[in-house]
């Protein structure tokens, strides 16, 4: 669920962007039904999810958050680490947020027909809203928070996620600051990697 990391970490290569965004609506080895280059940034988006998965803290943030909400603990944590990118974005680019949403807006909007439906929705209600932006403020993150908790399949309170980071807001901007940087070091090695491969296949 953390749109704004995975755009973020494309390289600012649009293909690659396209590929990240969608991946969570591309199952299994689908990703070889589209041209290298987007399968590139499926793969991006599968191996950022499993580098963060395993990483030892944001396991620490996910603990906190476990026994209220189990499961969704990760997905909680995932919105928690948008919002800290998006009101420490200076410190990661010289691109303002607002110039880069709306050129990553346009970027989607240019291959949307390639996307699968559930893409396709996704772009639209999150430009509409503008998702990308409103991370940052309290307000947008819950109203995020609370979309999500209306299309899961079971009670998930994500709705109370907010009030949550509020509690406890310093360790979680600890835990984003020291995990942030592994992981863009991680996905820039391997998109060089996913690339390299390109040469040879």
């Amino acid at each position: 669920m953390n749109f704004l990391a995975h755009l973020f970490l494309s390289d600012n290569d649009a293909p690659v962007m396209v590929g990240n965004f969608i991946a969570d609506s591309v199952k299994g080895n689908h990703f070889l039904n589209y041209r290298r280059s987007i399968a590139n940034g499926i793969l991006l988006h599968r191996a950022i999810d499993g580098f963060t998965d395993r990483h030892p803290v944001v396991g620490r943030s996910k603990q906190r958050l476990r026994q209220k909400y189990r499961k969704y603990a990760g997905v909680v944590v995932d919105m928690y680490y948008d919002h800290f990118l998006a009101t420490n974005w200076s410190d990661y680019t010289n691109v303002l947020l607002e110039t880069f949403v709306s050129e990553t807006y346009q970027t989607l909007q240019t291959y949307v027909s390639l996307m699968p439906e559930r893409s396709q929705r996704t772009l639209y209600y999150m430009q509409r809203s503008n998702w990308l932006v409103g991370y940052a403020t309290f307000d947008g993150l819950g109203r995020a928070l609370s979309g999500l908790a209306g299309r899961t399949r079971f009670v998930s309170h994500m709705e109370q996620a907010t009030c949550d980071l509020k509690l406890d807001y310093p360790a979680y901007a600890q835990d984003f600051s020291a995990f942030f940087p592994d992981l863009i070091r991680f996905s820039h090695h391997k998109l060089d990697q996913l690339r390299t491969s390109n040469l040879h296949s």
